[in-house]
This record gives structure tokens, C-alpha cells and sequence, in this order.
């Protein structure tokens, strides 16, 4: 298997663990509401109907048990002239965002994440594809992050 090289600039920084507490809330609401709708369509003798939803059960099913894994490949790391995310297992992504091209830092925090001290940064950038989302920061990292990606940001655009 061959793995993407990067130059090591710093240290990667991953997010918190309790995004594994989120991910499995939000799937297991998912894998309910899928089942029970299955259910109900097959009282009402639509079964063909109800069998796919079934597959797409298990599918979410499959997903909740990647979950862990998947959220240990969520990291970031900040260089000098980017900031480099990564995640994915199978599909790795590698996004870097230059300071001097960031747009609007945001922290969004879901009601779930919220009550677990979870923010999710998200980076705009004027490329719509480059946007990143960091989820599972705690709050006050997320916090401190995103003014100091402000202030870098601000330094860069004023050197264009």
C-alpha cells in the first residue's frame, strides 16, 4: 500500500476523542429512524421498499463500526505558510489552506457536540472545493485556532 509522503513540519495535531461519542449518537439516530421506517413500510405491505431501507441499515451499521478509526485519521497540522488537514482511511484527503487565502474562519457546535465541549472549525476559502471543516476541537482549542488563523490570515492578505 502505498502511502502520501509529506514533508514533516510539525507535528500533526488530532481532534478530540469524544467526536467518536458524536459520530456514534448521530449514526445511531440515523440506523433508528431508517429501521423503523422499514419496519413500518413492511406492516403496510410495501416489503420491497422495506428491504432496501434494511440495506441501507446495515450500510450505516457497517459505517458506526469505522467510526473510531475514522475519526484517529481526522488531524491537522499547522506550517508556516498553510494550515494541512487530513482525514480519510481508505481515501485519504490532504487539503492545505494558505493563511493568506483564508476568508472567514467559523466554529459551529451541534447540540450533541456542544454538550461534550466540541466545536467544528470551518475555513472558507474563494475556491469553494478548498473549504476544510476540522470537526471535534475542543472549544477552547477551537477557539484560540481560529484567532490565531485570523491573524495570520489578516498579516499574509496585507503582504499580497
Amino acid at each position: 500500500m502505498n502511502r502520501i509522503e509529506l514533508p514533516q513540519t510539525g507535528e500533526w495535531r488530532r481532534v478530540s476523542p469524544k467526536l467518536v461519542a458524536v459520530e456514534l449518537v448521530a449514526g445511531a439516530v440515523f440506523l433508528l429512524a431508517v429501521s423503523a421506517v422499514g419496519v413500518g413500510l413492511w406492516y403496510l405491505g410495501v416489503g420491497w421498499l422495506a428491504i432496501g431501507l434494511w440495506a441501507v441499515a446495515l450500510v450505516a451499521l457497517i459505517n458506526l463500526a469505522f467510526t473510531p478509526r475514522r475519526v484517529r485519521a481526522i488531524g491537522y497540522q499547522l506550517r508556516d505558510d498553510d494550515l494541512l488537514f487530513r482525514r480519510g482511511i481508505m481515501w485519504q484527503r490532504f487539503v492545505a489552506v494558505p493563511y493568506g487565502r483564508m476568508q472567514l474562519v467559523d466554529i459551529n457546535r451541534g447540540p450533541i457536540a456542544r454538550g461534550l465541549g466540541l466545536s467544528e472549525l470551518k475555513f472558507v476559502t474563494a475556491a469553494a472545493a478548498a473549504g476544510v471543516t476540522i470537526p471535534g476541537l475542543p472549544e477552547a482549542e477551537a477557539d484560540e485556532l481560529r484567532d490565531h488563523l485570523v491573524l495570520l490570515a489578516e498579516s499574509r492578505r496585507a503582504g499580497l
